[in-house]
């Protein structure tokens, strides 16, 4: 999940690297929910603009990391994030796509050569496939690899995580400008906040707002967390007219372990998962065995929402999907 790692820091990126293997592994639909099932299937294929754009190149650049990076070509790209391959796939050059990173999940990414270990970067992997640009987040690692790239003069294009809706449009306009598309890139932002407005027209609006709490599960590893201020997920659920119930009970970092005490100050109506991190619990009636679970007016209503990890806080072109996914699944025929 390394889109979920560029939305947080700290001890789930360790998380992460010790259950990516087991968690990609899971089959689809092992928890038996039909929410999940309806989130992975809108989330399998990414939809590129109607017309593909041409590059215009050279062109330079800045980088997130200081650097300037000039692009002479885009003909081999290697992007190091599900969420940076997105982009460049909805762009209308997915064709040139070499490689993939293992949270690239999407449909039209699947058959290309994955070049992480449990999501370190693979720099003699990367460097066999001769990309002519290559595009990563501030957290993609190791450095060392990173370093190597560079060094063997393949520009190497950072871009900052995304951690709300806010950033949908800017992460979009600075890969197209890296791209040399940067027309495209102004279609694709204005397509993308024009779809997340749409949706959001559709919310209730509702003075007693639902309190949502976001738990990230691994259960082959036994790893249960429940998101806070950082978590990423909190410009999702206030869009969705929702609270973070974690952030506003008071927990300021990213991820915290699960206690029966943090679940029973975030209180939440709901719960928001990531359905591999269902599935690897049990599904729902393992989720309300986690203790203090239960307990919780959502665990008393079996309230969970669901949405495919490869996606979530993606904050690109399919936010969306997420967002409409997110608001049926919370409010249900309640709208």
């Amino acid at each position: 999940m390394r889109r979920l790692r560029t939305r947080v820091a700290g001890v789930l990126l360790a998380v992460l690297a010790l259950t990516v293997t087991t968690a990609c592994s899971s089959e689809d639909g092992a928890a038996g929910s039909e929410p999940a099932a309806k989130a992975e299937a809108a989330a399998d294929r990414v939809e590129p603009l109607a017309d593909t754009p041409v590059p215009q190149l050279p062109v330079t650049v800045r980088s997130s990391d200081g650097r300037k990076v000039t692009v002479r070509d885009a003909q081999r790209i290697v992007p190091l994030s599900g969420s940076l391959s997105e982009i460049v796939f909805t762009l209308g050059l997915g064709d040139r796509v070499v490689a993939r990173d293992i949270t690239a999940t999407f449909a039209q990414a699947e058959k290309l050569p994955v070049v992480t270990r449990n999501h370190d970067v693979s720099a003699e992997s990367v460097l066999s496939l001769k990309p002519d640009l290559v595009l990563a987040e501030t957290t993609t690692g190791p450095d060392e690899a990173m370093d190597q790239i560079r060094d063997a003069g393949v520009p190497v294009l950072v871009v900052d995580p995304a951690k709300g809706l806010e950033d949908v449009g800017p992460r979009i306009g600075t890969v197209a400008r890296a791209l040399g598309v940067p027309a495209a890139g102004k279609e694709l932002t204005k397509r993308s906040e024009d779809r997340i407005a749409a949706v959001r027209k559709d919310i209730p609006m509702k003075t007693d707002k639902p309190r949502v709490a976001f738990l990230y599960l691994r259960g082959t590893a036994s790893v249960y967390l429940i998101g806070g201020k950082d978590s990423g997920a909190t410009s999702l659920l206030e869009a969705a007219g929702a609270v973070d119930g974690g952030a506003e009970s008071g927990l300021e970092k990213d991820f915290t372990t699960i206690t029966t005490e943090a679940l029973a100050k975030a209180a939440p109506d709901a719960i928001l998962v990531m359905s591999k991190g269902l599935e690897s619990v049990g599904g729902i009636d393992g989720l309300v065995k986690i203790p203090g679970v239960a307990q919780t007016p959502a665990g008393m209503e079996r309230r969970v929402v669901s949405i495919e990890d490869g996606v979530l806080l993606n904050y690109g072109p399919r936010t969306d999907e997420v967002l409409k996914s997110l608001v049926d699944q919370l409010y249900g025929d309640t709208k």
